[in-house]
C-alpha cells in the first residue's frame, strides 16, 4: 500500500466518520426537539391549569368579599336605623319632659322596712304602690340623657356582636 492510497483511505474513513457523526447528531437533535416540544406543550397545559385555578380562586375570594360587604352594609343600615329610632324616641321623651306633658316619678318605700314592697296598694296604674315622688324636670332630663347614652352603647354593642358573628361565620366557611 502506498502512502497516497493510505492517506486517501484515512481521509475517506474520516469523511465517513464525520458524516456518521453528523447524521447521528441530526437524529439526536430531531429526537430532543420532539421531546422539548412535548415538554413545552405540557408546560403550557400546566400553566393554563394553574392560571385557570388562580382565576377561579380569585373569583371565589372576590365573591366572598362582596358577600361580606353586602352583609356588613345591611348590618350597618340596620344599626343606623335602630340608632336613629332610639335617638328619635329619646328626643321625643325629652321634649315631652320639657313641656311637662310627661313627668318622671319614683316609687317610695317604707323607710322602716328594708324590703322594696310598698306599704299601700294603689287602685290605678301598673305599679302597685300609691306613694310616688315626682322628679325635678332637670333631673329627669339628665336621667333621659344617661339612658340615651346607654341605649346607644347597647345598640353599638349589638352591631359589634353582629359584625363579629358575621366575620367568624365567614372564617368558618373558608
Amino acid at each position: 500500500m502506498n502512502p497516497a492510497t493510505l492517506k486517501l483511505m484515512i481521509a475517506g474513513i474520516a469523511v465517513a466518520l464525520i458524516l456518521a457523526m453528523s447524521a447521528t447528531w441530526q437524529v439526536q437533535e430531531w429526537r430532543m426537539g420532539k421531546k422539548l416540544a412535548e415538554q413545552a406543550g405540557l408546560h403550557q397545559a400546566d400553566l393554563a391549569a394553574i392560571s385557570s385555578a388562580a382565576a377561579t380562586q380569585a373569583r371565589v375570594e372576590q365573591d366572598k368579599r362582596l358577600s361580606l360587604e353586602q352583609r356588613l352594609s345591611a348590618s350597618e343600615q340596620s344599626h343606623h336605623k335602630e340608632l336613629s329610632d332610639a335617638q328619635t324616641n329619646q328626643a321625643r321623651l325629652r321634649d315631652r319632659l320639657a313641656t311637662a306633658d310627661v313627668r318622671l316619678s319614683v316609687l317610695l318605700e317604707d323607710p322602716a322596712s328594708c324590703s322594696a314592697v310598698p306599704f299601700t296598694a294603689g287602685a290605678v296604674g301598673l305599679v302597685h304602690g300609691a306613694r310616688r315622688a315626682q322628679l325635678d324636670p332637670a333631673h329627669a332630663q339628665r336621667i333621659v340623657a344617661i339612658t340615651d347614652a346607654g341605649d346607644r352603647g347597647l345598640i353599638a354593642l349589638k352591631a359589634c356582636q353582629a359584625y363579629a358573628k358575621s366575620v367568624s361565620r365567614q372564617i368558618i366557611e373558608e
